[in-house]
This record gives C-alpha cells, structure tokens and sequence, in this order.
C-alpha cells in the first residue's frame, strides 16, 4: 500500500513550467546528486515540480527523498509503495500526479546539468516541441547514443533519422500530449517499458526537436551494475523485446516506416541475447532463446533489415532462426576466441570466412556471409592487440603502448591510412607489414597526459578504437579485450588530483581505458580487500 509525502501549498493560478518524475529503487549513494542536481536547477524552484515514487527500496533512498521533502516541501512530492519489479509502475504513478506543462523523466542514478531545464523549456516553448531529446553525457563507461545529438535540430523525422536507436524516456514530453492520448508505461515489462511510451509520444508529436549546445543529461552507469537490464535474465529480455516489437507492428503497417523502428531490435535487443554470456547459459535456456529469436526473424525480419546488419548479427540470428543451436555456440566462439574469421574476396565480392560459410550439412545462402556494409570495416575488425603496457613515447614522457596484429597485410589490401583512438584522442601510430604472409603489425602510443587531459571530474570510461581506410571508405571498430594479458596501472596527475588509469575490459568484452579519480574511499576499499584476499 502507497503512502504519499506531499509537496506543501504552491500558487495554483499557475502550473509548474515542468514535472520532473523519478523512479527510484535502491539508488544510493547515487541518488543524492540526482536529486542536488534537480533543486539546483537554473530555472528555479517556484518554476518546478519533483515527483519521486520509491519502489520498495531497501538502502535507505526512501530516507533520502523524505530528508529532500522535508527540506524542500513546496517542491517535493514522493511516494512510497511496495516494489512493483521494474520502473513502469513507479513511472505511472508519477505520471497520475504530475501538473507542469512539460514533464520529464530522469534516472535515479543520474544527474542534469545545472541549466538543463531552462534551457529545455526555453527551447521547447520556441520550437512549439511536443517531444525534445538532449545531448546525454555517458558517465563511468555508461554507453549513450550520440549521432541524434550531432546538432541542434528544430525539426527531426522518426523515421528519417537515428531516433529509432534512441528511444529512452529521458526527454521533455508536452504532459498535453501524454493526457490526449492517455499514455502510460506497460506494467507487464520489466525492461524496455519505456520504449513504447516513447515510440508512441514521437509517432503522434507535432514536432520532435532535439539540442546538442550543452551537457544536459549525465547517464550514470553503476559500478555495481545494479541497473534491472543488468540483473534480468536472457528469456526475460527476450519476452520484453517480443511484447515492444508487437506492440510497434500494432502501431506500423509493414514496410519501410515499421523497418526504421524494428532495425534496432535486430541490431542491438536480439544480437545481445546472442552474445558471450549466452555460452554459459544451459541447453534448455539456450533452446528457448533460439526458439524465441526465431518467431521475431520469422515475423519481422525483412530483406531491407537484413542488409544493414553486419555479418555477424546476420548469422547468428540466421542459425537461431533453422534452429542450429551448435553452429550458433561456436560462431559465438569464434568471435570471441583467437580464431577469428578470415576475409574471402571473390572477384568484386568480400565475404566473412566463419566456420560454417559454405557448409553443404547448412545450405545457408552466400549473402549471410557477405559483406554488405564497408569492407573497410572487417578489414579494422582482423586487428587484435597482442600487447598492453607503459613506456616512453617519442616525446619523452609516459605513454600507454599497445601493439596490435593483423593477418591481413594492410597495404595490399588497399588501406591507406590507420588511426587509433582512445575515445576521441588519437594515438600516435606506426604500421609495420612483417611480409611473407604474416600480415601487419601496428603500434600506438598514448600519451599518458593526453589521457588525462580531457576527463570529467568524475572520471571517464575510454573506448579503444581502430579506424582504416580502405578504397576511399573508412572502417572503424572497437579493440577486442585480448585474453592472457596483464592489466598494469599508473597514477596520473592532472592538477593536484590523482587519477588511475588502467586498460580493462569493458562489459561487452572490448578494451577500454578506465580513468578514475583516486579518493579517500577508493583507497581504504582497495586496502580492504587486499586484507581480506591475504586473511583467507
């Protein structure tokens, strides 16, 4: 049963300019700078309403909120309520209480620049926007799409545009909008539920805006990976993506409109469900994922779909779909083992060279292997780094240095130029072809103050990435984590504050570049478990 702490007396002539809901559930220590960044927001508190639902937590954020209310009473309402099992429900009941011309949705681990609502209000009420999308900051590795937010845009095509792989709930929504067309969350979805809610909001919308003149939005990712994506299950995820692409056929006659949206699933929902951590499921599991994937390809996978998927995504969901579970686990081994795919080039023809291409016990089709996109790309995608560690660099100072291999000899397959990135700072790169068939060795250096240089406060997860141009086109990927190898640190300066940097893998197995600030409290945890490690 809910129990409601309640805002105090406000002017009721005149609604707040926007509602800002929050869905919280064991949010701590996060929860508190969500909540310091939403009082101290530019557009002022009078202009302003926090409605935040508590879903059962049990680490003290319902404390929280109610210390938040108490100090803010004119513009808190909170509301306690048994756990519900997702954020449809606590969104909902926000929704049910919210009064402000716009609302907006921000997670309970995440924080908002401190003029965000301002400027988002300002912004909506001078482009009439029933739906306004923000540039979004990635925190602590936290992935967030970047392309919709390449620049200030009045007016954006769902379907015309990368909004489909961007479809959060962490937009400014006219509440007229929501009301008219009584939209609410899908209480059955655990994961996702806001994708319909969005999808529906941007379908019916006069006019979809978006602004990239500003760090509006901080998306946190946990340490913990405390997040419910984390913690549900492959069939539960599968259950949540079949109910959200049912739901946009339902909305979408078939076609290319229903294609813009459904391009996501096959792109990201469906080809996660396939990946490593799918190996250590058991048979059973594994089989009902299959079986699940295969009635989503055989619904909604269009020939148009199929081509903008890389080989990989392809031939996963092309073996779940005949039901060739072993062929399935070892493409998913090759992948993430030391034999990778080699590249086949047949006249003007590039295909990927897995295991099973060819196989007369499959018959599946040459165009499942075939290289639709870039070449460039899979020639980038045969580099695997080799080694990971510090040095001196040509100028002297410290330097990350990373070696990576291809058996491919880049210049004889018409690469013209290779470029290593740590997020957006370039290292310096030097390309060797070992000759005789061996292939190419490429080194990069980087530079340990470069590094440093442009991190947030906060600290900042740093993707590694190899981009090639091949015959005018250019390929880019990110690095595989290689296995075996030592992961060594350094403490860095950057002023007076001390900083870690360590290469590590990220969570979907690539190599990535941690740089963390080196507090109090990171310290004592460390010495902590270095004691309880030497006691057992």
């Amino acid at each position: 049963m809910a129990w409601i702490h309640r805002r105090g007396p406000r002017d009721v002539s005149r609604a707040p300019d926007v509602s800002v809901i929050v869905a919280v559930y064991n949010a701590m220590p996060y929860l508190t700078k969500c909540l310091t960044s939403l009082v101290r927001q530019s557009i002022g508190l009078d202009r302003l309403e926090i409605i935040a639902v508590n879903d059962g937590s049990t680490d003290g954020s319902g404390k929280q909120l109610d210390r938040f209310a108490s100090r803010y009473p004119d513009t808190f309402t909170v509301i306690h309520q048994a756990n519900s099992g997702g954020p449809a429900a606590p969104s909902n009941r926000g929704l049910e209480r919210a009064t402000g011309r716009y609302v907006f949705f921000i997670g309970a681990d995440d924080y908002l620049g401190l003029q965000a609502l301002e400027r988002m209000v300002s912004a909506a009420d001078r482009f009439s926007s029933d739906v306004l999308l923000v540039r979004m900051v990635g925190v602590n590795g936290r992935w967030v799409p970047r392309d919709i937010f390449a620049s200030t845009e009045m007016d954006i095509d769902l379907f015309a545009s990368a909004l489909p792989f961007a479809l959060s709930n962490t937009k400014l929504f006219r509440r007229e909008l929501i009301e008219r067309l009584r939209l609410r969350y899908p209480e059955d979805l655990r994961v996702g539920s806001d994708q319909p809610f969005t999808l529906a909001a941007c379908l019916h919308a006069r006019r979809i805006s978006a602004l990239a003149d500003y760090d509006y939005y901080y998306s946190v990712r946990r340490r913990n990976q405390g997040n419910i994506t984390y913690r549900s299950s492959h069939e539960e995820r599968l259950r949540c993506t079949e109910e959200i692409m049912d739901f946009t056929a339902r909305l979408l006659e078939p076609g290319p409109r229903r294609d813009a949206i459904s391009r996501r699933h096959f792109t990201i929902e469906l080809p996660k469900l396939l990946r490593a951590d799918f190996l250590g499921l058991d048979r059973a599991s594994q089989e009902r994922v299959c079986t699940g994937i295969a009635r989503l390809v055989e619904r909604y996978l269009t020939e148009t779909i199929r081509e903008h998927l890389d080989v990989s995504r392809r031939l996963r969901l092309a073996l779940a779909h005949g039901g060739h579970l072993d062929e399935l686990l070892e493409v998913i081994r090759q992948d993430v083992g030391p034999d990778r795919p080699q590249i086949i080039v047949e006249g003007d023809q590039v295909f990927l060279g897995y295991h099973c291409f060819r196989s007369s016990q499959l018959s599946l089709p040459d165009c499942v292997f075939r290289i639709t996109d870039v070449p460039a790309q899979s020639v980038a995608a045969q580099l695997d780094v080799t080694a990971v560690g510090w040095g001196v660099g040509e100028d002297g100072k410290r330097a990350l240095m990373l070696t990576a291999h291809s058996p491919v000899e880049l210049t004889t397959s018409g690469a013209k130029a290779v470029r290593m990135f740590a997020g957006a700072i370039p290292g310096r790169v030097t390309v060797d072809a070992l000759g005789d068939g061996a292939g190419t060795v490429v080194r990069t250096q980087f530079s340990l103050a470069r590094l440093l240089a442009d991190c947030l406060p906060l600290g900042e997860r740093r993707d590694l990435r190899v981009s090639v141009d091949v015959n005018g086109a250019t390929g880019d990927v990110r690095l595989r984590m290689p296995s075996g190898l030592g992961w060594p640190s350094r403490i860095g300066r950057r002023g007076y504050r001390p900083y870690r940097i360590a290469p590590t893998n990220g969570s979907d197995g690539q190599l990535v570049i941690d740089v963390v600030p080196v507090t109090v409290d990171r310290v004592v945890g460390r010495l902590r478990r270095a004691l309880r490690r030497r006691s057992y």
